[in-house]
């Protein structure tokens, strides 16, 4: 949702920008590398020596194109947000369509297990000490949860001040991110057995049920 960076102390100096194709090619090469290992391994378990490996190159290689392992992350994490802005569009939707969105970006998420690894794998990571990635985590939970309180207020036809059902609106908000990341988990550990998106679903459609009773047909993302 949000393009925010993975720690304070990387964010200044960023990833070497290639002249050559062939150099570019290679960049987004070790980037891809980097997500498959990181989602695989974490951080702290993934090293230098073996992404340079797996890429084909020397570690020297890797530092060439992004200076640091920390870097890498933050760059990594840059790559994920540019996917999930591009399927958002131009225009972020409000209210109800937002919260469809969300639906579809669960349903999205079953057809692209390596994105929801590495999500996964470095959200859980980040809540230790001095992790490089706590504070992009840090921020895009904050972001999301202000988007999500937004769109179900909208839904909700609650005042857009906030002032009324504030905090039933900021708690369901909450709900349904720790609902999203939950499945992940449990999708990624038995994948046919979850159904990430009809689960998604039918919890926005019960909270808005609860933020606003229901009139003919009542509230819900219309899936």
């Amino acid at each position: 949702m949000s393009n925010q960076s993975a720690g304070r102390e990387t964010r200044p100096v960023g990833p070497r920008t290639p002249r050559s194709p062939e150099a570019r090619q290679r960049q987004r090469d070790i980037l891809h590398t980097a997500t498959d290992t990181f989602a695989a391994r974490g951080y702290n378990n993934a090293s230098l020596a073996e992404i340079a490996d797996r890429a084909g190159l020397t570690q020297a290689g890797v530092l060439h194109y992004f200076r640091s392992k920390a870097l890498l992350l933050t760059s990594v994490l840059e790559l994920r947000d540019q996917t999930d802005i591009e399927q958002l569009g131009p225009d972020r939707p409000r209210g109800l369509e937002f919260l469809s969105h969300l639906v579809d970006t669960a349903l999205r998420n079953a057809e692209r297990e390596g994105i929801v690894r590495l999500y996964t794998v470095l959200s859980a990571e980040s809540v230790t000490d001095e992790h490089p990635a706590q504070a992009y985590f840090r921020d895009r939970y904050s972001g999301l949860r202000a988007f999500v309180t937004d769109a179900l207020r909208e839904a909700s036809g609650l005042p857009a001040d906030g002032k009324d059902g504030a905090d039933g609106v900021e708690n369901a908000a909450n709900a349904i991110i720790a609902v999203m990341d939950g499945l992940q988990v449990q999708w990624l550990l038995a994948p046919g057995s979850v159904d990430m998106a009809a689960s998604t679903d039918l919890v926005i459609t019960s909270l808005l049920a609860t933020l606003a009773p229901p009139g003919p047909g009542g509230p819900g993302t219309g899936r």
